[in-house]
């Protein structure tokens, strides 16, 4: 992620070098008046190009899953790319309000000379400077509320979809307030690939068109809520329907207004289109939904999505598969696929943290899928009895290991701790594979 964003900003930054040193500059300008100015035109363009990636990420490309290591990343590059183009916006704005205080320490002496345009384009250019004063405006409040994570998702989330009004209405300023040399130089074309993108990703948000490709409907078979906290919710969907790979996840809409949200798919695909979904009561949403969803109810998925693949193992390395509560799902679909090749089934060490393994319903099915694969150990460990799991039982366990690979899905802090501590242990010879997915 921080090499694709230092990329762009490189490559932009030499396009406003490139005219910079080549482009037709004023002359009689003081220093600071002219840092003041190259400052409002570098940030600007910082500002639009990191927003332009983050509109064009949010189309969810499956495209870029391989190079970028799945859509978990892709939407994690979109979010910091958004909060970097809003700092930079807030750089520039800073910048554009120097004005005055120029004006007062050295006047107005030195200071670069007004260009002359016709009388309608610059009354455009007036509107598109106050227009994308309002827009940043905008944009830091979204982002307040985006960083504050108590803000209520929902709201959050409606108020989130106006991101590409806001996003025109800059690139409308950037691209009448972009100095007119510029358009002659390849910085002038790297804008305008920047904004030919972010605009049409802005229409296809815009138009409900994201993903349309990749949805199928489907009706719901069977809603169970038999696991603690935990509702099962089987689905048939539609032919249109190409599968999906142990480990994916997909975009499930119930309810319209409410929108779509990420599940992981808990189920093995047998090519009869059934998918079965395990989805914890963490909000609001999801905590209600075991009694808003009935049998035979419509739904729509979107996907299927993500590179957690059992596929892509390293079958040199010890294998370690690290699961914190409802992250379990995708090794259950993990360990559905095998059941049927157990002699294929790679050896590995399952631990499963789980808050109190006495009412986690979760644990027989998990044991009976284990049962059939010789190859899997599982290990449970039960944070109510104090058996929490450590980097160091990991290391005690797999000390011999010449190469390990990691696979978790869980809480950021329990992963967190397990990466550093194996990290120190077993330095290079170390693959620590995560889902890092977030809708905020």
């Amino acid at each position: 992620m921080k090499t694709i964003l230092a990329g762009l900003l490189a490559i932009v930054t030499l396009g406003w070098g490139w005219d910079l040193l080549y482009g037709p500059g004023p002359s009689g300008s003081s220093v600071l008046w002219t840092m003041r100015q190259q400052g409002l035109y570098l940030t600007g363009l910082y500002s639009i190009a990191l927003m332009s990636l983050s509109m064009l990420l949010a189309t969810r490309p499956a495209w870029l899953e391989r190079p970028l290591g799945g859509m978990d990343r892709v939407y994690r590059l979109h979010k910091w790319s958004g909060i970097l183009a809003i700092g930079f916006a807030a750089a520039h704005w800073l910048l554009e309000m120097s004005d005055d205080v120029l004006k007062a320490t050295i006047g107005r002496a030195g200071r670069l000379p007004k260009e002359h345009y016709s009388a309608w384009f610059d009354a455009l250019r007036h509107f598109g400077k106050d227009m994308g004063e309002w827009a940043i405006y905008a944009a830091l409040a979204m982002l307040v509320l985006t960083l504050w994570k108590r803000f209520p998702y929902q709201i959050w989330r409606t108020l989130h979809r106006i991101m590409p009004a806001i996003y025109l209405t800059l690139a409308f300023h950037a691209a009448v307030l972009a100095p007119p040399g510029y358009w002659l130089q390849p910085v002038g074309l790297l804008l305008a690939l920047l904004l030919t993108a972010g605009a049409i990703s802005s229409a296809l948000s815009l138009t409900g068109r994201i993903g349309q490709r990749r949805q199928v409907s489907g009706t719901v078979v069977s809603v169970c809520n038999s696991f603690t906290d935990i509702t099962a919710v089987q689905c048939r969907l539609a032919p249109g329907w190409k599968g999906h790979r142990p480990g994916q996840f997909a975009f499930v809409t119930f309810n319209r207004s409410e929108g779509a949200h990420p599940f992981t798919i808990a189920s093995a695909d047998r090519g009869d289109r059934n998918i079965t979904l395990q989805i914890k009561g963490l909000g609001d949403y999801t905590r209600g939904l075991a009694q808003r969803l009935q049998p035979g109810q419509a739904v729509s998925v979107e996907g299927p999505y993500g590179r957690f693949d059992l596929a892509r193992r390293n079958p040199q390395a010890q294998q370690i598969w690290i699961a914190g509560g409802i992250g379990i799902t995708p090794f259950l679909a993990w360990l559905e696929s095998l059941q049927d090749q157990s002699d294929a089934a790679p050896a590995a060490d399952l631990h499963y943290c789980t808050r109190d393994r006495a009412s986690d319903s979760m644990i027989p099915k998990l044991e009976a899928l284990c049962a059939a694969l010789p190859g899997i150990r599982l290990h449970v460990h039960d944070a109510r009895q104090g058996q929490l799991l450590t980097s160091e039982k990991l290391h005690a366990l797999h000390a011999g290991a010449k190469r390990a690979e990691v696979w978790f899905c869980g809480p950021q802090g329990l992963a967190d701790s397990i990466k550093e501590g194996l990290q120190r242990t077993f330095r290079s010879r170390l693959r620590f594979h995560q889902e890092a997915f977030e809708m905020r």
